[in-house]
């Protein structure tokens, strides 16, 4: 079941070919060089969560030797908590790399396209891996084995890939539990209303909890507010990254530099940095 991903890249591939045809058939645009430059991000992230996740499985091992108590996998109630408490610290990692400069300088190549079809899902990040796993590691001391807590990421992950397009309208009762289609979209808009809403990964019962939800209603304008005009995977992958760099180096202060990348996105900008949140913080 770790593996669930990696076994689940033909079935990706292939539902990506379905959505293409079938848009083209409807005359509508495609952007293949877009389509590409998230395939190899993808290709990119699969190799670099492999690395990280050596480590960061050496630390779950760790934390699991002090674990609360036993939870017994065969119980019925324990795949369903284990699933709804992973997408609860998925909720908080999520919104972690929206609000936070660092996090959000590895996370912005996910919203960096302009179109919203399936390939956005396999548009990864080649440094989230570095961080993401650590906000998993209360499900070890829970009592949760590493194995089946990579599990339930995997899951996670291949659960999100179908809510990446607009050939899925709204699921009715479905749309007040789950994370869908329609609920994702406003994920990726760039209209003001839109950013840095809807961070729920299988669930949105986060987002209504902690006041981040909001439906789908003006249409979704995707990409960033200052969009990055490149299909180069280098250049996706790490042009905020450069960005905070800069804003670290042009800071007037080594005490204020070293804020830079634990301020909200929006705040410590160069003057000509693409913003991709507004100037107001979420509430």
């Amino acid at each position: 079941m770790e593996y669930l991903v990696i076994y689940a890249i033909p079935a990706f591939l292939a539902l990506v070919a379905a959505e293409a045809a079938w848009l083209i058939r409807r005359g509508q645009a495609y952007d293949g060089r877009d389509a590409f430059a998230s395939l190899a991000m993808g290709v990119g992230n699969v190799f670099i969560s492999g690395a990280c996740k050596i480590g960061w499985v050496a630390v779950y091992v760790l934390l699991y030797q002090y674990r609360f108590w036993d939870v017994d996998m065969t119980a019925l109630w324990a795949w369903p908590a284990l699933i709804l408490g992973h997408d609860f610290f998925f909720y908080w990692y999520h919104r972690f790399s929206h609000r936070v400069r660092a996090g959000w300088a590895a996370h912005v190549n996910h919203h960096s396209s302009q179109a919203f079809n399936l390939t956005t899902a396999l548009r990864q990040s080649w440094t989230t891996p570095l961080y993401s796993y650590g906000f998993f590691m209360p499900l070890a001391l829970l009592g949760f084995s590493p194995v089946y807590v990579i599990t339930a990421g995997a899951i996670s992950l291949v659960y999100q890939f179908w809510i990446h397009t607009e050939t899925i309208g709204r699921l009715g009762p479905l749309e007040w539990f789950l994370n869908t289609p329609s609920h994702h979209r406003v994920h990726h808009g760039a209209n003001p209303q839109y950013i840095d809403k809807n961070y729920g990964g299988i669930f949105i019962i986060w987002d209504r909890l902690f006041g981040s939800f909001v439906p789908e209603d003006e249409k979704v304008r995707y990409g960033l507010t200052h969009n990055v005009e490149s299909h180069h995977p280098l250049r996706i992958a790490f042009h905020d990254w450069i960005a905070l760099f800069r804003e670290m180096r042009e800071a007037p202060t080594l005490r204020e530099a070293l804020r830079r990348p634990f301020l909200p996105p929006e705040q410590g900008k160069a003057p000509d940095t693409p913003v991709a949140v507004p100037a107001s913080p979420v509430t």
